[in-house]
């Protein structure tokens, strides 16, 4: 009897989720897993807190080893191994042992490609010098060139991972200074939601630097292009990933618009013998419905699964992609799922955005902390269009339940009833995406028209007039220029005092703004609340602020 030999080139993540998986439907094939690396099922994510000496042990990153895997599911691991074409008439790879030069040709019944990205390097002169950090070799070279006790490091790059570096390499002792071409950290976030990490980094001794890139690299020095010169002895790029599809063009396999492998909904690739997963594949956006790119270890592990099912003959449900994501920052947890808004605007969609600052359990249960949530919604159909968090404990708890609710086709009003776990040191009876529900379901019924923190200038331009409805002390700790301040409790007594047209209420996070055009409604004024209050309209103009002029 002749078995089918299935080879998954690429042995992270997603290929050795789909050996295992594999082994597990299909005792009796033949599997070989080839890793050009030198190790495989490696805890990539971990690698920058192994950098950062948090993780101790490098032995803890290795999840797994060829031989261990030989023993348990019967798999032919190959690690310093490369498939070097496919030969897709013949069903056939060609492979070269790296460490002999040795090169062979493997007959496969199927092929799962999974080669993951390779980082982005700019071409600039010093550049040889700047790090990357992907594979455990990365990270070898990385604690090698920090064996000589560097001093100062420039990262490149402020996004998920960028960030985590920088953490890393502060808690290290560094000095770091971190170099980002856009006009904010952590791009998937709005800038009002970004604006808070970066001074939470500067707080920490970061010198962020916005709106430049880097020119050139010296010895211990880097060139930026604002013409400054800043300390470099220690130098990580983390500018972002390009989908790894050199075999997969050259073996004349379809490539998608955005650059990646192109798949049908059960990860076949244009030929039918050949599957695709991982960060080199496009994934179908669950708000837009085009393909993208997303680099998620989740995505791929996911997929990893899915395409051994559809290999041993299931008919698989590949999920559309939200783009789930969470990262650490100085104490600060900052997660996000699906679109943010300036992409929709930018793309017109119609939209409805809420803000809320609720505590992460009971305030008067000790060690509450704060936090900043955004929800972006259709304002046609309440839709969920996607939801950011910044804050302390719990920040990942909402992100995660709003994703599910996406998932699950739950709407922003709908939030509201989600019978969600409640104790005092857990959550408020409440809880914050309780409350996000609320405002959206006030917002939908029309009781409680809103403007954003953007949208003040432009309101106020054209005759409107704010009123801050915090009481006296509040707004002796910082005011918006040109409010006039009549406190919520006495509004009602006050209200004559209030001119003329139409008026932007605020309080400190929106909630009593809320009550405040509630009852200036029913008093016959025109009102809007200006969402998430001065909390976000502080952490979006000291964003716009903290940010020179591009460079065209």
């Amino acid at each position: 009897m002749t078995h089918k030999h299935f080879i998954i080139i690429g042995g992270v993540a997603g290929g050795m989720s789909a050996a295992t998986r594999l082994r597990r439907l299909d005792e009796d094939a033949r599997i070989t897993v080839l890793e050009r690396g030198g190790h495989v099922s490696f805890a990539n994510c971990g690698l920058p807190y192994y950098l950062g000496g948090v993780i101790e042990e490098r032995e803890s990153l290795l999840l797994q080893t060829p031989a261990s895997l030989g023993s348990r599911f019967n798999l032919d691991v190959r690690v310093r191994t490369e498939a070097i074409s496919i030969d897709r008439d013949a069903q056939t790879v060609l492979v070269r042992d790296l460490v002999t030069g040795e090169e062979t040709t493997e007959r496969y019944d199927a092929l799962v490609l999974s080669p993951g990205a390779t980082p982005v390097r700019p071409p600039i002169p010093g550049g040889e010098r700047m790090l990357t950090l992907r594979d455990i070799d990365d990270v070898d070279a990385a604690m090698a060139e920090l064996t000589v006790a560097p001093r100062t490091a420039l990262v490149i790059g402020a996004g998920f991972i960028g960030l985590e570096m920088v953490e890393n390499l502060v808690h290290r002792g560094l000095a770091v200074t971190l170099v980002e071409l856009g006009d904010q950290v952590l791009p998937p976030l709005d800038p009002e939601m970004a604006g808070p990490v970066a001074e939470r980094l500067r707080e920490a001794g970061v010198d962020v630097r916005l709106g430049t890139q880097v020119t050139e690299l010296g010895a211990d020095t880097a060139v930026l292009s604002d013409g400054t010169v800043v300390a470099a002895e220690f130098v990580l790029a983390s500018i972002g990933v390009r989908p790894d599809t050199s075999l997969a063009t050259a073996a004349g396999l379809a490539i998608g618009e955005r650059g990646g492998i192109r798949v049908d909904d059960q990860l076949r690739t244009s030929d039918p013998h050949i599957y695709a997963i991982g960060d080199a594949v496009e994934k179908t956006d669950a708000i837009s419905g085009e393909q993208r790119l997303v680099a998620l270890a989740g995505l791929a592990n996911r997929h990893g699964r899915l395409v051994a099912d559809a290999i041993s003959g299931k008919t698989i449900r590949v999920r559309d992609a939200l783009g789930t994501a969470v990262v650490g920052v100085m104490g600060l947890t900052i997660a996000a799922t699906g679109w943010n808004e300036k992409l929709l605007r930018r793309i017109g969609r119609d939209i409805r955005v809420f803000h809320t600052h609720p505590a992460s359990h009971t305030g008067y249960y000790p060690g509450a902390e704060s936090m900043a949530l955004k929800l972006v919604v259709d304002a046609n159909t309440d839709e969920i269009l996607g939801a950011q968090g910044v804050g302390g404990d719990g920040v990942d708890k909402r992100i995660d339940v709003i994703a599910t609710a996406m998932t699950g086709g739950i709407t922003a009003s709908e939030l509201a009833d989600l019978e969600l776990a409640y104790a005092p040191q857990y959550s408020s009876a409440k809880d914050p995406v309780n409350m996000l529900g609320y405002v959206a379901l006030n917002a939908a019924e029309g009781l409680t028209p809103a403007i954003q923190w953007h949208e003040l200038e432009a309101e106020l331009d054209a005759g409107a007039t704010l009123v801050d409805v915090r009481t006296p002390g509040e707004v002796a700790d910082g005011a918006i220029l040109g409010s006039i301040n009549i406190p919520l409790d006495e509004l009602r007594a006050r209200r004559d005092e209030l001119p003329e047209g139409r008026l932007i209420v605020h309080c400190k996070v929106g909630q009593r703004g809320h009550t405040a055009v509630r009852l200036l409604a029913q008093l016959g004024r025109e009102a809007v609340n200006l969402d998430g209050g001065y909390l976000t309209w502080r952490a979006g103009a000291t964003a716009r602020t903290a940010v020179p002029e591009l460079v065209n």
